[in-house]
């Protein structure tokens, strides 16, 4: 049997955010049996307009519908911006629910993790982000949950807090487990 892959979407831009040092940790503690692969160019993304998403898309959206459309399953990790989804992630979220009830990660496994400064680690976003994807398509996983407040990482790496690394190794294995 292949690989289960797991399309990992990254909702911050930063080179050296937490978020992104989380989606590397995540990568890197795959399960045997599965792989994940970020997908890390949502930065290219026309912003969603119905008159544009034609034929003639623009090569980043093709590119994120085929690595959706291969995938399956999908690993969210994101930040939270002003108490909510960012603007890019929510624009990705635009781009994979279309077209409308056949996007590419319809009724496949996703789950949302993340941080953010904050007692809460990014919950609102997170919840948000669950939502919205909930009503693109996937198949929200709602009981993986990881939400890290980023004082509790002390300015350290994510992965040298062994909590939070078997936190999202335990995530990303039950994520796996529910492909079909």
């Amino acid at each position: 049997m292949s690989d289960i892959k797991v399309l990992v979407l990254l909702g911050s831009l930063r080179a050296g955010s937490i978020n992104r040092q989380l989606a590397e940790l995540a990568i890197e503690s795959a399960p045997e049996g599965a792989s994940l692969e970020l997908f890390d160019r949502l930065g290219e993304l026309p912003f969603y307009n119905e008159d544009i998403d034609n034929d003639d898309v623009a090569e980043p959206v093709k590119a994120l519908r085929v690595a959706a459309g291969e995938a399956d399953a999908a690993l969210v990790v994101t930040p939270e911006y002003n108490g909510s989804i960012p603007g890019v992630l929510k624009n990705a979220i635009d781009w994979l629910s279309r077209p409308f009830g056949n996007g590419a990660l319809k009724d496949k496994p996703l789950a949302v993790v993340g941080g953010a400064y904050g007692q809460y680690g990014g919950g609102w976003a997170h919840d948000e982000t669950r939502k919205s994807f909930g009503i693109a398509g996937p198949r929200v996983v709602e009981e993986l949950k990881l939400s890290v407040p980023f004082g509790s990482l002390e300015g350290k790496h994510p992965r040298e807090n062994a909590e939070i690394a078997a936190n999202l190794r335990d995530i990303v294995g039950k994520l796996a487990a529910e492909v079909a």
